[in-house]
């Protein structure tokens, strides 16, 4: 890693410059503004800059004035030989001033323009070096946007321009090691099972509904995002692929202040988002809230490609679209009141109400090869939805002792009501045009509830000064109820599909205790856990009276040490027994059509996977990191695509495989190339296997390498002004019955601090050459299909930011204790 990081540093002053233009050429194409550019006639002004050793300065800043109102007139930067220039055709006095990171500004001598086809020529200035600006630049620096820690990675999405104006499902995806792809399935190290946290807390819903969650919440809610590929025992058990926190932004400052923010995108529709924080703190009384609000319109396109094994075999190629129009409100408010210097209790409420439309229409032609299509069916749908959530947080904490004992109790109830409708027309054709048969009409509704309560106490002591003791106590309760209320239009009157009509009730109670012991050695530390799990579940498919019914006990040990070799050189080395519980939109056996021969069905008899993960870690000079590890999960859940022989379908559901083996390798180098650029490179080496003796009746055993490469790059041009460029690749991947292609994206941005740094203007372009799709094959022995989908991606934002008010003290931070359950729920 040494090496590999000297080789940056070593670059020449001439490929630095190289690789500086290259970067800054794609940023300044997106945004169409030509700082850099000098489009005008020749300079009649011109001078050299020189540094402290009176070498050649490039790409200082320099700023021409009028001498009469010190107004600018222009800014030019200087070439490789320090030269600048300036071409003016105003007569009058001018002067200039020269600034460049880590040095002091120069104020040049005030020249007189008699004619404007006269040159000047300043001659050379000679910069100064200043310790201050160093110090200043140090201090900007100190918060990169990937920072490696201990037990995890951190990104800083507050500090990005490129991540402005994003959802925070569009942030996840460039989050190293993690992948999202265009169903919205959120992987980490080629892992499905994530377990997603907001602020410590589970999230309680499906996987699809927290993709909406996230697709709804904006990267101005957002501080920062841990990646947690081996938990500790506090956590709860779910997450085989490990832990995804996502940190809303909480205003740790006293008084009264707060800010306001608002973004405009257009890629082929717009969309925009605004919202308002405030916090107001007292001696004893902390008060705080926000309200976001978004608008969004995307386009989804996907193709289909496949043969139907039979006899002859029957060939389908399917084209679609759908545009998706969404409004989502998201609020949150609290208080803490502080009994005294030891003891707090505090409120927290937080919901969002949504809405939405989603219009597709889909062709698919029919024939017996590509070439020759002999029938059609033409599917158009419309889909509204209307998602409300509410939830309510009390809880308690109280300091025991000066040695940092505390005690800390959350009472948690979240409510949450979906409404999906779906009008479905379905029109079958001869090749000739002339109907088949009548054009079918169905609809239905899914009125959905889902209701949680959960408790949670947590208590650590300091045994003494290298021991430390943590426990806890954890209960939640989920029940959710699904009405499907499908109808089919029969001689123009609406009937009940009985086919299709039923009614899912789910409920699950887990109980759930933990304690870690941690004993600190001179260079060794050490942290032995155990968390114990009850879990009560009972699905019961009301129409049919089909219960699923299951009462389990788990043991999940947990081991972290590390050992520091010396000042630079430390060892790590974890293990974890975890758990991933089937989310309800799994369990919940309806039927969702995309058309006849294209669906999506639920699974009621998912059993749980267990995964049993080790991980290796070496971290030099604290910064650059190499992690090798590796998993072994049995009966894993995983998104299969099967044929349906009897409709001649393609239907998309979840199965239990036999096992999932999975080896990695994790490296992360931060490099400070130039005092102005500096760039964190993420590469992550996966083996991913799957076997399944009997699936569907044919055994399937697929494996393969593959890898995917993140780079940012932040530049700093001048002060308060700087710029991004990232690029991500991920290579061609088998997971279960899918084999997916290569996947890759660049992004941009630009940041300047405005108003006294009390306002921030961000531009930036995600998907800047709109490459980033989906193209999957089948992994299925005898399953031929093609599947291309491509959602909306290239899209260009402008973000406005402003603070105010007046900041005194530190407030207190707040999480609650239902997350673990809210992850797997509709929003």
């Amino acid at each position: 890693m040494e090496l590999f990081c000297l080789d940056f540093l070593k670059l020449k002053p001439k490929q630095m410059r190289i690789l500086y233009k290259i970067s800054f050429i794609i940023i300044t194409a997106f945004s169409s503004v030509s700082l850099f550019a000098q489009t005008s006639p020749k300079p009649n002004l011109t001078g050299i800059i020189l540094d402290e050793n009176k070498k050649p300065v490039d790409y200082a800043t320099v700023v021409l004035y009028k001498a009469a109102d010190s107004s600018i007139v222009k800014t030019s930067f200087t070439d490789q030989n320090g030269i600048f220039g300036f071409a003016v055709n105003t007569e009058g006095s001018y002067f200039y001033k020269a600034s460049n990171m880590g040095y002091n500004t120069f104020k040049s001598k005030t020249i007189t323009l008699t004619d404007k086809n006269q040159k000047v020529d300043f001659g050379s200035a000679q910069l100064a070096s200043s310790t201050q600006n160093l110090k200043e630049v140090s201090i900007a620096v100190t918060k990169p946007l990937i920072e490696r820690k201990m037990d995890r990675v951190v990104m800083n999405v507050s500090t990005s321009a490129i991540m402005t104006g994003s959802t925070a499902l569009e942030v996840l995806q460039k989050a190293p090691g993690v992948s999202v792809d265009q169903n919205d399935n959120i992987s980490m190290q080629g892992k499905q099972g994530v377990l997603i946290q907001l602020d410590g807390k589970q999230t309680y819903m499906s996987s699809a509904d927290v993709a909406n969650l996230l697709r709804n919440m904006q990267s101005s809610e957002i501080e920062t995002i841990e990646l947690i590929t081996n938990p500790s025992s506090k956590y709860d058990a779910a997450g085989n692929s490990g832990i995804i926190n996502i940190k809303t932004k909480k205003n740790k400052a006293g008084g009264t202040n707060g800010s306001l923010n608002a973004t405009a995108g257009y890629g082929k529709n717009f969309r925009g988002n605004t919202g308002l924080n405030l916090n107001h703190r007292t001696k004893k009384l902390n008060l705080f809230g926000n309200y976001n609000y978004g608008k969004t319109t995307r386009e989804n396109i996907i193709t289909i490609d496949r043969i139907s094994n039979g006899t002859p075999d029957t060939y389908f190629m399917q084209s679609g679209s759908s545009l998706r129009k969404q409004q989502n409100n998201n609020f949150k408010a609290g208080l803490d009141y502080f009994i005294d210097k030891n003891n707090t209790i505090g409120v927290l409420v937080n919901g969002y109400f949504n809405r939405g439309t989603e219009a597709s229409k889909n062709n698919t032609l029919i024939g017996p090869s590509f070439q020759q299509v002999d029938s059609t069916l033409a599917s158009n749908s419309l889909q509204t939805n209307k998602y409300n959530n509410i939830s309510y947080n009390l809880n308690y904490k109280s300091v025991l002792d000066t040695a940092g004992s505390e005690i800390s109790a959350d009472f948690d109830y979240s409510k949450y009501n979906g409404n999906d409708g779906s009008e479905y027309e379905n029109d079958y054709m001869f090749a000739n045009g002339n109907r088949i048969r009548p054009i079918n009409y169905t609809r239905n509704g899914t009125p959905s509830k889902i209701d949680i309560k959960a408790f949670k106490v947590d208590y650590n002591v300091a045994l003494s000064k290298t021991i430390k003791l943590e426990a806890g106590l954890k209960s939640s309760w989920v029940k959710t109820d699904n009405d499907l209320q499908a109808e089919e239009l029969v001689n123009n009157v609406w009937q009940n599909d009985v086919r299709r009509s039923n009614q899912f009730v789910y409920d699950e109670n887990v109980n759930a205790a933990y304690t870690n012991i941690n004993k600190q050695f001179k260079n060794t530390s050490i942290q032995l856990g155990l968390r114990i799990e009850q879990t009560n579940s009972k699905g019961n498919l009301v129409t049919t009276n089909t219960i699923v019914e299951r009462n389990y006990f788990d043991f999940f040990p947990t081991l972290f040490v590390q050992q520091t070799l010396s000042k630079n050189n430390q060892l790590g080395f974890s293990y974890s027994r975890r758990i991933d519980r089937p989310s309800y939109d799994a369990l919940n056996p309806f039927i969702y059509y995309l058309d006849q021969y294209t669906y999506n069905k639920g699974n009621p008899f998912l059993k749980p996977q267990y995964t049993n993960n080790v991980e290796l870690s070496y971290t030099f000079m604290k910064k650059y990191m190499l992690s090798v590890g590796y998993s072994k999960t049995n009966d894993v859940i995983t998104e299969v695509l099967l044929p349906d022989s009897a409709q001649k379908a393609l239907f998309q559901t979840n199965e239990n495989l036999a096992k999932n083996t999975s080896y990695n390798a994790n490296l992360n180098i931060p490099v400070q190339v130039a005092k102005w650029w500096s760039m964190n490179n993420n590469l992550n080496v996966f083996y991913l296997s799957f076997e399944a003796p009997d699936l569907a009746g044919v055994a399937l055993k697929t494996g393969k390498t593959s890898f995917q490469f993140k780079s940012q790059q932040s530049f700093t041009i001048v002060s308060g002004f700087t710029a991004e460029l990232n690029g991500s690749y991920e290579s061609p991947l088998d997971y279960g019955t899918l084999r997916i292609k290569s996947r890759y994206s660049i992004d941009a941005g630009l940041s300047k601090s405005l108003l006294d740094k009390k306002a921030t203007l961000k531009l930036a372009l995600s998907d800047i050459f709109n490459t980033y799709k989906n193209d999957i094959s089948s992994a299925y022995p005898g399953l031929k299909y093609e599947v291309h989908q491509k959602n909306e991606s290239q899209i260009g934002r402008i973000t406005f930011t402003y603070r105010f008010g007046k900041e005194i003290k530190p407030a207190r931070r707040r999480t609650t204790g239902s997350e673990a359950e809210q992850n797997r729920m509709k929003n």
